[in-house]
């Protein structure tokens, strides 16, 4: 804006300076052309005087190096002339002055040589005789005027350029200064140029209007990322070029992206896993995906949709759902129906094969009590299985159960006690430590935890071993410690051994008449009462596996 100011003012005042110099320099000229005809017309009145008395002898000695004296006769006919021989000179009754100052006594005209670049002026007055006396004198036009005063005019200008680009210099930072000194933070609160104030006015209820439109953007944003941002599942918005709006922490985490701040930059960036590239392309296309894959080591279902109004795209927006849980869940229930089949299937066919031969008498006498034993024997191993997996059913509803006060050392010494009779034909000595610990639990559950815990601990215990369970309180907690001198678990099986079904030695299992579920329960005990549970185990050497529960 300063050089537009500057050129302005400089533009000005040269106009200004040239205009007046072509007004003065016509002024200048009029005045002395007006000037310069007055002393033609007083010369010639002279001059009349002097022939009027002389007669022609008034020309003799006259010098004549300023003016042209011409004397001319009635006729036209040229009597004298300063110049030109008179005899060679044609007839001049037809000159303009020569013309007036017959008629009227006196007579003025100006004429042009173009050859000469002069201007003539002419002044004529009729003697008393009727002869007629002209005096003229040469006059420079104003182009010759100014050809003759070019070197003072060119001074003139380059002086005045170097004003003008100061001075315009000058002014235009003045100003421009007070307008590169507003606070359009606060527009009105200015001091300044009156002409401004509309538009300082203008800029401020522009700047109410911004700030109230940006404070509902920022309501709304602020709305978004904590609707966003409380969601389990991943969120992702992304603009029609694929670069993120907005993710929350749950999308960022499943990408494994640590940056939170992640608007702007493309999506290829922070993630280049094929099937979310894809469902995104998709989604562009302006279809609806759903697709499955595998982030971080985790399950994830991908669902893109496009983002517009009225048929135009504007974004995509991605939700990731993390299905791990969902999958496995589903796996175990896979696992669990297969092996329920299993289990169910198992003895029901060595009872039914047994009934038949009884019941198509190929038993010889003998042989009936051992096969109604068997008979016995594997349908307490289905009414066991059926009675842990409605107790599992129970445990996965995780309601309508009573919580009472409990004393964990004799709930342990009133299971022992109902084991005494298996310990004893397992040849394993059972031994309780502790002193009475009371808790808030639900009884039947304690007690079933402490059964199964104190169960596998004889089943998998070697004869001669001991079964050792310890009741204390930690830090607050009721804490029940069953260890054993048994057979062990693997290091990689002891992650399992609580699933289902799950057994680290099959065949010792079905030697001892387990069900699989033992462990599952107390999982699933542990979990409604708040327990943990840790395994400490060795090959060979011996299990222990500690409850706490909750102070």
């Amino acid at each position: 804006m300063t050089k537009r100011i500057f050129k302005a003012i400089c533009a000005a005042a040269l106009s200004v300076f040239v205009v007046t110099m072509l007004l003065i320099m016509g002024v200048l000229y009029n005045y002395f052309s007006s000037v310069q005809q007055s002393q033609l017309k007083a010369q010639t009145a002279l001059a009349v005087q002097g022939v009027e008395q002389q007669g022609m002898a008034f020309f003799d000695g006259l010098p004549a190096e300023h003016f042209r004296i011409t004397w001319i006769a009635a006729n036209g006919q040229v009597l004298y002339d300063s110049v030109s021989d008179s005899e060679a000179m044609e007839n001049h009754l037809q000159r303009e002055e020569i013309r007036q100052a017959l008629a009227d006594g006196l007579g003025e005209s100006a004429r042009y040589s173009s050859t000469l670049m002069k201007q003539y002026l002419y002044c004529a007055q009729r003697l008393s005789d009727g002869t007629v006396l002209r005096l003229s004198i040469s006059h420079n036009t104003i182009l010759v005027l100014l050809l003759g005063m070019l070197q003072p005019i060119l001074i003139v200008i380059g002086v005045a350029l170097v004003l003008s680009f100061f001075l315009a210099s000058r002014l235009s930072k003045r100003i421009v200064e007070p307008m590169n000194k507003l606070n359009l933070d606060e527009p009105l609160e200015n001091e300044g140029y009156d002409e401004l104030s509309p538009l300082l006015r203008r800029i401020y209820s522009q700047q109410q209007h911004l700030k109230a439109q940006q404070a509902t953007l920022t309501q709304k944003q602020n709305q978004l990322d904590a609707i966003v941002g409380h969601l389990e599942e991943g969120m992702i918005l992304l603009d029609k070029d694929c670069k993120v709006i907005t993710a929350n922490q749950a999308a960022l985490h499943l990408m494994d992206v640590k940056n939170s701040k992640v608007a702007g930059i493309p999506l290829l960036s922070l993630n280049r896993n094929l099937e979310l590239q894809e469902s995104v392309r998709q989604a562009l296309a302006g279809e609806s995906v759903t697709k499955k894959t595998t982030m971080r080591g985790r399950t994830i279902q991908i669902h893109a949709a496009a983002v517009g109004q009225e048929q135009e795209l504007s974004g995509v927006a991605v939700v990731l759902f993390d299905i791990t849980e969902a999958e496995q869940a589903e796996q175990r229930r896979r696992e669990f129906t297969a092996n329920v089949s299993h289990e169910l299937k198992t003895p029901l066919q060595s009872i039914s094969g047994y009934s038949e031969l009884m019941k198509c008498g190929m038993t010889r006498p003998e042989d009936v009590q051992p096969f109604a034993q068997r008979i016995y024997n594997e349908a307490q191993r289905l009414i066991r299985l059926v009675e842990d997996i409605i107790n599992l059913s129970h445990l996965d509803e995780g309601s309508g159960y009573e919580w009472k006060q409990l004393d964990l050392y004799a709930a342990a010494q009133e299971v022992l006690g109902s084991l005494q009779d298996i310990a004893a034909e397992k040849q394993v000595k059972l031994e309780c430590q502790g002193s009475p610990t009371m808790m808030q639990a639900v009884p039947e559950l304690v007690r079933g935890m402490i059964y199964n815990l104190c169960d596998n601990a004889i089943k998998y215990n070697r004869p001669g071993g001991t079964v050792t369970l310890t009741v204390t309180r930690e830090n607050g907690c009721p804490l029940l410690r069953v260890a054993d001198t048994g057979i062990g678990i693997p290091e990689e099986e002891q992650d399992r051994i609580f699933e289902r079904f799950y057994r680290v030695d099959k065949s010792r299992s079905k030697e001892v008449g387990g069900t699989g579920l033992g462990l599952s329960i107390v999982k699933h005990s542990a979990l409604v009462l708040g327990a943990q549970i840790h395994l400490d185990s060795r090959l060979g050497q011996g299990t222990t596996i500690t409850l706490r529960f909750q102070p």
